[in-house]
């Protein structure tokens, strides 16, 4: 009698996955809609306690801006940006100076020289507020507010590069890397 090696099969051929879990699905999606109707306000742009603790955090967005700028460079060096992998990095490091040069200006605009103050109104509207007067500052200060659209893809340029670069290594058995 010779022995069989064992077998695991954890997705048969014959499941079906376009069928609702029955009995699990209902309670899973009322406990993450409950999740997400319990949330609160996130600011994207958010405050910092003391004056320590906010120049701790912008000299990090320029640490950060400097790092980018870096390793710009050295992809440039060394020539890396002609891979695809290496270029979607670049760019993702190019939107990550610009977003921090943005959270740089916006944290400088309130909680520096205090020439912005945001009063929440409701839910959806807020009063901007400048010292000295001036729309053209409350403009500039509303469209900087809106740093997602450039960390946002900053991420995603990140991600499709490290995942050009992983499927790379795979299948040819090299990092894309230089040396």
């Amino acid at each position: 009698m010779s022995a069989r090696p064992l077998q695991l099969n954890i997705f048969p051929s014959r499941c079906n996955f376009s069928r609702p879990l029955v009995g699990i699905t209902k309670p899973v999606l009322l406990a993450t809609l409950l999740l997400l109707s319990w949330t609160t306000p996130a600011g994207a742009i958010q405050g910092h306690g003391g004056p320590e603790g906010l120049y701790g955090h912008q000299l990090a967005h320029i640490f950060f801006v400097i790092s980018m700028g870096l390793l710009i460079y050295w992809l440039r060096k060394w020539e890396l940006v002609r891979q695809a992998g290496w270029s979607h990095i670049q760019k993702a490091a190019i939107f990550f100076i610009l977003w921090n040069l943005d959270a740089f200006a916006a944290h400088m605009m309130v909680e520096q020289i205090k020439a912005v103050d945001v009063v929440r109104q409701s839910n959806w509207h807020v009063l901007i507020i400048t010292d000295p007067p001036s729309t053209l500052l409350a403009w500039t200060y509303y469209i900087i507010k809106f740093d997602h659209l450039l960390c946002v893809p900053a991420m995603f340029y990140l991600f499709k590069g490290l995942r050009i670069l992983s499927r790379g290594s795979v299948t040819s058995g090299s990092g894309g890397g230089v040396g």
